[in-house]
């Protein structure tokens, strides 16, 4: 996949039912705009995230939309997923990126830390993520981050910045405007009745911030 890392990254998490929920949902995202899509699962077993990850793969590739997998290196490169996001306690950066290939899109949490952030984008990461910039249902007592270090990685670091965490279309527009090339949202997209219209909201954003 070529296209930037920006707009919308819309994170699907232990939500639908089966692999059939799993997917309309991430087509009704990407309808409404997302720009790339996280498949993030704590509760199916191996076998089941296999095969969920194996269908958003491929309705991913027909709409040319990335997939990224949360966490799991090793279902990653066994499916030939896009690439892999990282947290503090996952797979070595160095050692993920050798085994998905220099092209492998490799995110990193770095939460409050822009120190962090430097040290995965001199080992290689593709984009840095930052928060939690708000109150969050996913992550309730994650760390809190400052705006001020998207405009500083926005300044200084040689890849994109995500911002994530209890991310709003109310909210959103002031993250793009200090700084991040991305919003990553969960419950804000896929916990909504029309996911396509509340993908549309933060899309939309991005529109905004180009007039």
């Amino acid at each position: 996949m070529t296209a930037p890392l920006t707009g919308l990254y819309a994170i699907i998490s232990d939500a639908a039912p089966n692999v059939a929920a799993l997917v309309a949902q991430v087509a009704a995202a990407i309808d409404g705009g997302a720009r790339l899509i996280q498949y993030r699962d704590k509760c199916a077993s191996t076998v089941e995230r296999h095969a969920r990850a194996i269908a958003l793969l491929a309705h991913c590739r027909a709409a040319n939309i990335p997939l990224i997998i949360n966490d799991d290196v090793a279902l990653a490169l066994a499916i030939g997923a896009d690439g892999v996001h990282l947290g503090r306690d996952d797979a070595d950066l160095q050692l993920a990126r050798a085994q998905l290939g220099s092209t492998a899109i490799i995110g990193v949490s770095c939460y409050n830390d822009f120190a962090l952030a430097e040290t995965a984008t001199a080992a290689g990461a593709s984009y840095v993520a930052f928060g939690s910039f708000f109150p969050s249902t996913t992550k309730p007592h994650a760390v809190r981050a400052d705006p001020a270090l998207l405009t500083a990685a926005r300044r200084q670091l040689a890849v994109p910045c995500v911002a994530i965490g209890g991310i709003t279309p109310q909210n959103g527009s002031t993250l793009i405007a200090a700084g991040a090339q991305m919003l990553a949202v969960v419950t804000g997209v896929f916990d909504q009745p029309d996911i396509a219209a509340a993908a549309r909201s933060y899309s939309h954003l991005f529109i905004k911030e180009l007039i």
